[in-house]
């Protein structure tokens, strides 16, 4: 008499193999603080191998409304929610909280709407991985003087920690990317550009100008007049380039760095960030210094 061996585990379901009907994309006009927290919750959901139905057995929202919620679509969900499908989904819980208080703000949110949605509130806070405190470390500083740029200290702040709060959310995204320092950078220029003014789809860097060393250094009243009209021109210039030109050249001539420091920043090769330094400049001396009449007409 033979002992029955146990019965094979069947193999993990793929996201791609999911019965049901899938789940459609974020819609149109989801802010940026909203998708910091939605995308990765949406990327967990989708490799999980779960079906909205299963999702629904073990978190108390109908399949329609669990479908809007992964789409944005609808009404701001209250942190009870999130809170419980974040769970579901082994998502940590301090940055999930954090991101999702600061797109309720955005999303006009009241104090009290925010305080009563709570539910279930994260009451002690987690530390993040240690590679993720680790990275943080490595570039907060150079983070700080990127956004600082584009924002004032307040902004600055807000926009740097959900960098780091949404990078917390997706660092196992980060760490399997072809380069995390790439990827964090993504993440860093979103948050960033989400709270910069735009004028003609470009960011506007014209706070800065108050703050240029040349300024700074300037004793004369009428000296300060045609500085400040002089760099307003440089920075309109600036922020008329490509973005991974205008990345260059913020933190090359306005931070000051070395090619060999902003490539690791940028997770660029040296080879890419001298490129694109050097069609910036060239872009930029053509707009700024563009050749007289004279020289144009000049005959040997």
């Amino acid at each position: 008499m033979t002992t029955p061996s146990d019965p094979p585990v069947p193999p993990a379901r793929s996201s791609a193999a999911r019965p049901g009907r899938k789940l459609g994309p974020v819609v149109d006009g989801v802010g940026s603080t909203h998708r910091a927290w939605l995308d990765p919750m949406r990327g967990k959901y989708l490799t999980s191998g779960l079906t909205l139905n299963e999702l629904g057995t073990r978190v108390p929202l109908a399949k329609s409304k669990l479908s809007e919620l992964l789409r944005g679509a609808g009404l701001y969900p209250r942190w009870s929610i999130v809170h419980s499908l974040g769970q579901v989904l082994d998502l940590p819980q301090w940055p999930l909280q954090r991101l999702w208080q600061q797109a309720a703000r955005d999303a006009h949110k009241t104090p009290d709407w925010i305080k009563n949605s709570n539910g279930k509130p994260v009451l002690t806070r987690s530390g993040p991985p240690l590679d993720h405190g680790a990275f943080r470390e490595l570039v907060a500083d150079d983070y700080a003087l990127y956004a600082q740029t584009f924002l004032d200290d307040q902004l600055r702040d807000t926009a740097v920690a959900d960098t780091f709060d949404a990078l917390w959310l997706s660092w196992d995204d980060a760490l399997s990317s072809h380069d995390t320092r790439h990827f964090a950078w993504q993440v860093l220029r979103t948050c960033v550009m989400s709270r910069t003014l735009h004028l003609d789809g470009r960011p506007e860097l014209s706070p800065a100008v108050f703050d240029t060393v040349a300024l700074r250094d300037l004793v004369s009243e009428s000296d300060r007049v045609g500085q400040v009209e002089e760099s307003l021109n440089a920075f309109r210039a600036i922020s008329r380039l490509p973005d991974h030109q205008l990345d260059v050249i913020v933190l090359r001539y306005l931070h000051g760095m070395d090619a060999e420091r902003v490539s690791s920043l940028l997770g660029a090769s040296l080879a890419t960030v001298r490129s694109e330094e050097r069609y910036a400049v060239q872009h930029l001396d053509s707009v700024l210094c563009p050749p007289t009449e004279t020289e144009g007409n000049t005959t040997p």
